[in-house]
Parts: structure tokens; sequence; C-alpha cells
């Protein structure tokens, strides 16, 4: 059976909705299924990450709420059958679901933060750890997919479940990463922070995505740095990095459960609102830092924090121990499982 996934990625929504179901369609590739990607992405090198994983692309040239959307992601799901299409993106409001639905299309929705009036969807799925708090409105038979077990890992972090933390004395390795678009060039903004630090042996990896628009500002910033730093745009070997890493500093979006996975001590500066949640939750929790939003934040206070992580022993290894099986790399597989699931039982209810 064929999945269709509709996720866009721009300079404004980031990448993150393209990523996450890329780790699906590997997951639903490896059930043996096949994958077609719906989609308005802005940057080549994802649509050649999507073509390389041997997922056919179809573009979309003007995304909801534009009616050529609809009617054009219709028109390719109504030539096949049985169908099932997965919704990501915080543009796609109720009568887009409602329609898709009404066409006897099962509906899988991607949520983070329950922004919506109503949820139409056979499965609804919130991988974020403060899923289970969230009270949604949606019809009756939706499945319900809520918090961490079903995160969305690609192929390449899922080598690293048995993965065992050293904890050093002083973290030397830092890794940055606020997203694959970061429009607020909140990177530039840590990167400043951290010339504040009187520490000329660390190593800090700046991590930006291809929809970044910044690269040349980020760049100019790198030759004035006292330590060890490196920029890299869309480094292919990310799970490697989070590996070297000893500490990070990262936005509140999806990466937080790929750096959960390494059990990898982190700063979190939440770059949009609804990020909020997710950071504030994980700072709960103990897994995680969360200094607040980068609007709210002072180059001192960044690097006031940062410089406690760094030579905290103590709080880093409290993270790494909270961070132990939080994530099992399990979650697309079992998303797939729901699909098969649902599935089986409408053909029973069918028969």
């Amino acid at each position: 059976m064929r999945l269709y996934i509709r996720a866009d990625a721009d300079g404004k929504i980031g990448t993150g909705h393209i990523m996450r179901c890329i780790a699906l369609a590997q997951a639903w590739k490896d059930h043996g299924g096949e994958v077609t990607f719906i989609s308005h992405c802005e940057g080549e090198a994802l649509r050649e990450r999507i073509s390389k994983e041997g997922f056919q692309f179809i573009a979309v040239n003007a995304p909801h709420p534009h009616s050529d959307d609809l009617s054009t992601t219709l028109g390719y799901l109504k030539c096949h059958s049985p169908i099932w299409l997965v919704l990501d993106g915080y543009h796609f409001t109720p009568e887009y679901q409602k329609a898709i639905r009404d066409e006897g299309i099962r509906l899988l929705v991607i949520d983070d933060m329950n922004h919506l009036s109503y949820y139409h969807a056979d499965i609804l799925l919130n991988q974020n750890i403060n899923a289970p708090d969230l009270k949604y409105h949606c019809d009756e038979d939706t499945t319900l997919l809520f918090g961490t077990r079903y995160v969305l890992l690609r192929r390449e972090f899922l080598k690293y479940q048995d993965f065992k933390r050293q904890i050093t004395v002083q973290a030397r390795n830092i890794l940055v990463t606020l997203g694959g678009a970061d429009p607020e060039n909140v990177t530039l903004k840590v990167i400043e922070a951290l010339k504040l630090l009187d520490e000329p042996d660390i190593s800090v990896r700046i991590i930006i995505g291809p929809a970044n628009s910044h690269q040349e500002s980020l760049r100019k910033a790198l030759p004035t740095t006292l330590f060890d730093t490196e920029l890299l745009v869309n480094p292919p070997n990310m799970p490697e990095l989070m590996a070297w890493a000893d500490m990070a500093v990262s936005g509140g979006g999806s990466t937080c459960w790929e750096l959960a996975l390494f059990g990898l001590p982190n700063i979190i500066i939440y770059c949009a609102e609804n990020q909020r949640p997710i950071a504030e939750k994980l700072h709960e929790k103990e897994l995680a830092l969360n200094l607040g939003g980068h609007t709210e934040l002072s180059l001192k206070s960044i690097a006031a924090a940062i410089d406690k992580m760094i030579n905290n022993q103590v709080i880093r290894a409290k993270m790494v121990s909270k961070a132990t099986g939080q994530i099992d790399g399990q979650g697309a597989a079992g998303v797939c499982q729901a699909i098969e699931e649902v599935n089986e039982s409408a053909t029973f209810r069918s028969a």
C-alpha cells in the first residue's frame, strides 16, 4: 500500500515537519510499502533527500490556505485506493482535514500543540512529552497516539539506540543546533554569547539547516572566536555529531528527541511559541535546561547558563540519567503498526 505524505518546508516554517515525516516514510518502506511526498518544499537539498530515499515527490506550488492546494492534493489521491494520507503542518485547518476524510481517504494528522478547534482524523499523533496533558476535540473514531513512545526518528539514529554516554568532568565539545530554518537567527545570538566565555579549550560545532538564510552573517562571526568552531550546513552525520558532543544548545523542536536518544545534556532556547510547552515539560522532568524564549534572553544570561553546564558534571549526569530509556527508537514502527490496525479494523467493520 502506498502512503501519501503532505508536509511543507521553507524559510519560515523550517524543515522539521519534512524530516520527521521522512522517518515515518522509512519505517513504512521497511514494512514493504511505498511512499509519495506531496509538498511545497523550497530547499533543493530536502527534495534530493526525499528522492534518494526512494520516495516519489510531487510539488505543490501554492500551499494551503490557497485553494489550489486541496484541489491538487485530492486530484492525486482520488486516483488510487486504498489510500492513507499523512498531514504534518500547522496550516492544515479542520476544513482541510474534513475534506480529506469526506472523500473516504484515511487520514493521519501529526500535531504538536492542539492549536485547532477540532481535528478530523483516523489517527492523531502527538509525539511530544506534554501530549497526554492536552485535551483534543476530535472525531469519536480517532485513534490517539500520544507521547514519546511514538517519537519519529530517522533510520540513521536507530543504530545508536544503545548508546552509552561518558560524562566528562568538563564539557568541551558543544553542539549548537537551532532548527532547520532559524528565521530569527538565534544561532548568531548563541555564537555571540559563547564569545563571552573564558573557555579557550572548547570545540563548538554549529549546525544550520538547508532553509537557513543567515549563512553569511554566521560565517562572518566565526573568525573572532577564541575557541575551535566550525559551521556545518545540513551535515549528513548528525548522529555522529551528537555522539561527539558533551552538551548541546538547541531549540525546542523535534531535535530534542534526537538529543534525548543520545542522553545529551541540553540547554533549550525556544525559537517559537509552539515550542514553549515542550521546553517547559523537558525542564520540569529535568531532561533539559529551559532558558526561555530567545527574545527574552541577554547574551550574558545565555553565556552564564552555558558556562554552568560546561563546569557542572552533576547537572549533566542527572540529565543523562533522566534521559535513559525515554526514547526507545520504535516510534515510527509503532505508528506504522497503528495504521495497519486501523486498516484491519475498518475492513472488518465493512465486511
